[in-house]
């Protein structure tokens, strides 16, 4: 008789300003069911970023509260899990090392195995399983990253990536600009104003291939707010960019199908934007909302436990984290 899998990842938002929390049950059946997922984010005030250190301590402040919390609301304890997963990379050096701490600590206290994860498969996984997509273009959007992805021959491969700096980074940068809340998140809140104006203003477009370059665009929405008769929509034409070399992966792969993950992903307007393309290609858009999309601990639990189940484990002394841990380096070993 197959076994019932659990399991718990104790983090991977811990690879910038969230910590999170999940638990995750594979039936024998095959379904699968989110039992826990908790989080918390570090927010600063407007116009500051977040600091690696003052992250980290945040991680390790609030690392008790959410694993006790998740394990309460998904009604089992440390005994009842199968592994335990974590971030490995990429992300912030000081916020990976504190909650591959707390995870080495766990499985040392609970005898349990450690599974380290990609956070970039993760956000691919979680979002593969929610939205049922079966072999799609990836594009994955977030404070760190942004890439085109697809599946082959058990590894996901990148299409096309930033030159520069991720778009969730560009977002972010703005928003401290023009003094914007970070709470909830700044590209939210550049989606709300943005809903507001009139005029689109002309911004430097950066497609190069397959890739895209987002620092020049900054540069210039930068300079548009020191003139007070612009509002300038620098969204709409990053996202236009972003929708363009993922149009390109799908006619070279022949795939119908685009999956949207990571934080940026959440923004409605590059889903519409999205899913025109998809639309006029005879195909389909698939995303998540902001449970899913923004760094959460269940996409570390499924990677983790995908890996798990095809009895990859992480050896105590490989537990060490990197920030640099490319998409493409990952052995799919649970797709054929």
């Amino acid at each position: 008789m197959a076994k019932t899998r659990r399991s718990n990842p104790l983090k991977n938002p811990g690879s910038a300003n969230k910590f999170g929390a999940g638990v995750i049950l594979h039936s024998p059946d095959g379904s699968v069911k989110v039992l826990s997922n908790i989080r918390h984010t570090y927010i600063t005030p407007p116009g500051e970023g977040f600091q690696p250190r003052d992250t980290a301590l945040h991680h390790r402040q609030w690392c008790l509260s959410v694993i006790r919390q998740c394990l309460q609301k998904a009604a089992i304890e440390m005994k009842d899990l199968d592994c335990i997963c974590f971030t490995k990379g990429p992300g912030m050096g000081a916020p990976l090392q504190s909650v591959a701490l707390v995870a080495r600590t766990l499985s040392l206290m609970f005898d349990k195995p450690l599974v380290g994860v990609n956070h970039c498969v993760g956000h691919i996984e979680m979002g593969r399983e929610i939205t049922g997509a079966q072999n799609p273009v990836v594009l994955y959007v977030s404070g760190g990253n942004t890439q085109v992805i697809a599946y082959s021959r058990q590894c996901y491969r990148i299409f096309g990536e930033t030159l520069d700096i991720a778009v969730g980074n560009c977002l972010d940068r703005f928003a401290r600009v023009i003094n914007l809340s970070n709470d909830p998140a700044p590209g939210y809140n550049i989606e709300q104003l943005a809903k507001k104006g009139t005029r689109l203003v002309s911004l430097p477009y950066a497609t190069k291939g397959m890739d895209v370059s987002l620092s020049g665009i900054l540069s210039a929405t930068e300079a548009y707010v020191l003139d007070k008769r612009y509002r300038s929509d620098g969204p709409q034409t990053v996202y236009a960019m972003l929708v363009e070399i993922t149009e390109r992966a799908m006619a070279h792969i022949g795939s119908k199908e685009v999956l949207v993950v990571g934080g940026v992903g959440s923004n409605e307007r590059l889903q519409e934007m999205m899913g025109i393309m998809a639309r006029e290609r005879g195909g389909e858009v698939f995303a998540t909302d902001e449970r899913f999309c923004i760094d959460n601990g269940i996409m570390i639990a499924q990677a983790g436990l995908l890996s798990y189940r095809m009895g990859q484990t992480t050896p105590l002394e490989e537990t060490s984290c990197t920030q640099r841990f490319r998409t493409d380096e990952v052995h799919v070993a649970w797709r054929s």
